[in-house]
């Protein structure tokens, strides 16, 4: 019985001060950067600096052996200006407040940026999901949305799949919500199932978002008819980056995952790889034709495009004077640390910001949003050219901003996004 109290508590315990947190602190520095170069007064920069509200809430989980533990889950709106919050749900052991609310500040940029309807929300438990069954994760899952019930709602905040969440924890999500409210409600959360309303190959959209933002900037700095390519992380995000840009006409030089990476100088055939990868339970190290390679050496290689979709902070002070691509698009949130960040703008080296480059998934999220309030289902042609739409006009106006203000992508990026979210502010007013 004493173990059981202290494995929970422990489970409860603050991480340190909740908003220490690298996440936070990357994504204020480079908001502050944005707002102190668009000079921005002092009263119209600091709410956007915190949080609009934060809920912290305990979820007691009972176990699979019948004791309860229990887990701290967090739920962030950070800005509601332009509409209802939106933002995605992830499940880890680390984490903390400071986390949650750099990924819903990220988010209301993202949207911003985007020009959806929505401001930006974050949240999840500090849960393992590496130690708990399938029934056990059920029970967590539906006792934390119970937890938040009042925050969340299609027209309050929508939730989404992130960090080891999925469509069958949306799932969970809307059944719970719709039971406690009485009938079925689709639009409360985005990324489910598509039997229950997700939208068409919504699971693919964030890969191949970033292969239409890169083809976009590749077309822009005229870097000729078949672009090299290297790639960081070859898992739903990567393979699917791969796979777009390889159809598309690209040169894919190198893929890495976790166990490592692959390289042929002449091009990786993405489609034979893909069913090898498929074919070897998750293998890519072994690919015929290839030869393997580390990771951080694939960061390091000589190409037109790198693209990380990852883990964050790959490039840092400890890499970024060995970078040899001449593009950089963020496939993963924040690969790239501030510092890192600004050597590379001095050396030249464009980077496309991840607020643009995996701004896809919040786009087809919107799609399934509407689509669940109006009672449709557009075909995956449909999803596929409104994302492309959308992908080729935001793009073309942060071209614009950069050419305009002699920028870089990031801060043309942060520009369109902060004056979006400011002039709705200032309409909606002060109240009371």
């Amino acid at each position: 019985m004493m173990e059981t109290v202290t494995n929970a508590m422990e489970t409860l315990e603050p991480h340190g001060n909740e908003w220490e947190n690298d996440d936070f602190r990357m994504v204020l520095r480079f908001m502050d950067k944005a707002t102190q170069w668009m000079k921005l007064e002092e009263d119209v920069m600091l709410p956007l600096r915190q949080p609009k509200r934060c809920m912290t809430v305990i979820v007691p989980v009972r176990m699979d052996d019948e004791s309860v533990r229990s887990f701290i889950g967090y739920r962030v709106h950070h800005d509601v200006a332009m509409g209802p919050a939106k933002g995605g749900v992830r499940f880890n052991a680390d984490l903390s407040m400071g986390e949650v609310a750099a990924m819903a500040m990220l988010m209301t940029w993202k949207c911003a940026l985007m020009n959806l309807p929505f401001g930006g929300s974050h949240g999840g438990i500090r849960l393992d999901t590496t130690k708990v069954s399938t029934g056990e994760l059920e029970r967590a899952t539906r006792r934390y949305c119970s937890e938040i019930i009042e925050l969340i709602g299609p027209n309050q905040d929508v939730q989404g799949p992130d960090l080891n969440t999925t469509p069958q924890t949306m799932a969970w999500m809307l059944d719970t919500f719709s039971v406690n409210v009485g009938h079925t409600v689709p639009s409360v959360v985005t990324g489910k199932p598509k039997s229950i309303g997700g939208s068409l190959s919504a699971h693919r959209a964030t890969g191949y978002g970033v292969s239409l933002v890169t083809r976009n900037v590749v077309k822009k700095l005229n870097l000729g008819n078949e672009p090299t390519v290297a790639i960081e992380g070859f898992g739903l995000v990567g393979s699917e980056v791969a796979r777009g840009l390889h159809n598309m006409g690209f040169k894919v030089i190198a893929v890495s995952d976790s166990k490592g990476g692959i390289y042929n100088p002449d091009g990786l055939d993405i489609h034979k790889l893909l069913q090898h990868q498929k074919q070897s339970g998750g293998r890519i190290t072994d690919f015929e034709g290839s030869t393997p390679i580390a990771s951080h050496e694939l960061l390091e290689l000589a190409c037109d495009v790198l693209v990380p979709c990852a883990i964050r902070f790959q490039i840092n002070h400890g890499n970024v004077d060995k970078i040899r691509a001449k593009v950089i698009v963020e496939g993963a949130n924040a690969p790239i640390t501030p510092e890192a960040d600004e050597i590379l703008d001095s050396r030249g080296i464009v980077v496309v910001p991840d607020i643009l480059a995996n701004g896809a998934a919040e786009s087809v999220g919107y799609f399934e949003w509407v689509q669940g309030l109006m009672r449709l289902l557009w075909t995956e042609e449909e999803v596929w050219a409104r994302l492309e739409e959308i992908t080729n006009r935001i793009c073309n106006q942060v071209f614009a901003v950069a050419d305009e203000y002699k920028c870089s992508m990031r801060m043309a990026s942060m520009r369109l996004a902060l004056d979006r979210v400011v002039e709705a502010r200032w309409h909606r007013g002060l109240y009371p």
